[in-house]
């Protein structure tokens, strides 16, 4: 069953609702483990593969702060047709909407503020299903993984103009302990300029070798985790690196790096997509979730290895380009513990 809590604020028009309603329900896009449209061109060299790589120091970078920012992941023509499909997705009267793993209309907390939060848009609508195909990110997410890649899920976040809600420090494994072993990454693409007064991202640089938390809520008390942490690491909360790009800039993370955002206060929305991705062989840990709410997320049984309808292989560098790429640094402290 999916959660539909009461909306404060409509985050779609009434006449396209009505439009909804009169269509056929499309297709389920999860059945189509490739591109569906033109939006994406897959290279066709060894050299146009090198063009999207990772540097050194780039991945350096990654490994000492737990996250990488100003990655180039979408075009102009790409960020409108995003926007127009996250436009459309965001009304449950969507034809697709029953695919979602879990909607959210609102999901904040505080009176009078709005998070829209949804899982599962890959399947409603063709932009949004052949983003994780993106050649950065499938680059990106090779060299940082180590490995081939699959798609674990994504998530849509709105915050409204005005009065949009924070997502609390948190970090992301602490939700995703169900799967195993942790070898994810997440990539976090704002479709409008993202600054610290519209709610961009911010990081706590480091904390992925602080170890796994304990959950203290996504959206109600911004500092909820402080009393998880040491006075050293409480005294990190203090100096967040703010992760301002532009729309389309991509910005990586480690599953442990801690992570939030604040309010938008500013007259601009901030719309984001962040795409979770797994090295393929990670496996449904299920038997740990018992009686937790799952909402209609796929859940695979226990000891599975994710793969199948809704964890599509993303990119695997023999297939993709032979075996002649060693020249492309990879992380040395990967996220993945295959190796």
């Amino acid at each position: 069953m999916i959660r539909r809590p009461p909306r404060s604020t409509p985050l779609y028009s009434s006449a396209a609702s009505d439009v909804y309603k009169r269509q056929i329900k499309p297709m389920d896009l999860s059945t189509q483990h490739e591109p569906v449209s033109e939006l994406f061109h897959s290279p066709q060299s060894r050299e146009q593969w090198l063009d999207y790589a990772l540097s050194r120091e780039q991945i350096s970078n990654f490994e000492e702060n737990g996250f990488l920012a100003g990655i180039p992941i979408l075009d102009a023509l790409q960020l409108n047709q995003l926007r127009d499909e996250l436009d459309k997705v965001t009304d449950p009267s969507h034809p697709g909407n029953s695919l979602f793993y879990e909607f959210h209309l609102n999901e904040a907390e505080d009176e009078g503020k709005v998070l829209f939060h949804a899982l599962g848009a890959w399947q409603l609508e063709p932009a949004l299903h052949d983003l994780p195909w993106s050649p950065a990110l499938q680059m990106a997410a090779y060299q940082l993984l180590g490995g081939a890649v699959r798609l674990f899920h994504d998530q849509l976040f709105v915050k409204p103009p005005e009065h949009g809600g924070i997502v609390a420090w948190h970090q992301d494994y602490s939700y995703w302990t169900w799967t195993e072993p942790m070898a994810h990454l997440s990539c976090w693409i704002p479709l409008d300029d993202a600054r610290v007064e519209n709610g961009c991202l911010q990081y706590i640089p480091g904390s992925h070798r602080w170890g796994l938390l304990p959950i203290t809520g996504l959206t109600g008390d911004m500092n909820a985790a402080s009393a998880t942490l040491d006075d050293r690491q409480r005294k990190a909360l203090e100096t967040p690196f703010a992760a301002e790009v532009p729309a389309g800039v991509g910005v990586f993370h480690h599953p442990l790096t801690l992570h939030g955002s604040t309010e938008n206060l500013s007259s601009r929305p901030r719309r984001a997509i962040v795409i979770n991705l797994v090295r393929d062989g990670v496996r449904s840990n299920a038997d740990i979730l018992a009686d937790k709410e799952t909402h209609n997320f796929p859940i695979l049984p226990q000891g599975t290895t994710l793969s199948g309808q809704y964890y599509p292989l993303l990119f695997q560098i023999d297939s993709e380009r032979g075996e002649s790429m060693t020249e492309i640094p990879l992380a040395e402290n990967k996220v993945s513990p295959f190796d």
